[in-house]
């Protein structure tokens, strides 16, 4: 009997898409996803253990962690039971993507790239049953695009 590999599962989704030999698959996949917004051509896994910043400050695991070509970040992860704090642990994770690109010195260049995150959830997150939610930093009154 052949084996099968479970996509919702930490091991299997990481098997699939996190090994530098199916790095071309994630780049594929991403692109779909991303169609007509970015284009990634190459990608490198950075580490997915981030180890706090300040004492007492959480430790953030990604299942897949990465950056493309051009520096924007992506994490990817697979969330296969309900968690009551989830859109609240996406945020974090998202927000300590960005905070990582802080560079020490005295002059600051405020060019902080993009980050991604692509949460496949196997759970409904609220009543709206969409397959695909965008949440982005805009002007409430404009709709302007804030960064």
């Amino acid at each position: 009997m052949g084996k099968f590999i479970n996509p919702f599962t930490d091991y299997g989704f990481k098997k699939i898409f996190g090994q530098e030999v199916s790095k071309e698959l994630l780049i594929e996949f991403l692109n779909d996803l991303l169609e007509g917004e970015r284009v990634i051509t190459d990608l490198t896994f950075l580490n997915n253990e981030q180890l706090p910043i300040y004492p007492g400050e959480r430790i953030a695991i990604y299942d897949i962690f990465c950056t493309t070509d051009t520096g924007e970040k992506i994490i990817v992860e697979m969330q296969n039971r309900s968690q009551v704090y989830f859109k609240e642990r996406a945020l974090y994770y998202l927000s300590h993507a960005i905070v990582r690109q802080g560079v020490k010195g005295e002059s600051w260049k405020f060019d902080i790239k993009a980050v991604y995150g692509v949460f496949f959830i196997n759970f409904l997150l609220d009543e709206n049953h969409k397959l695909r939610t965008d949440v982005i930093l805009t002007d409430r009154e404009t709709g302007k695009l804030f960064s």
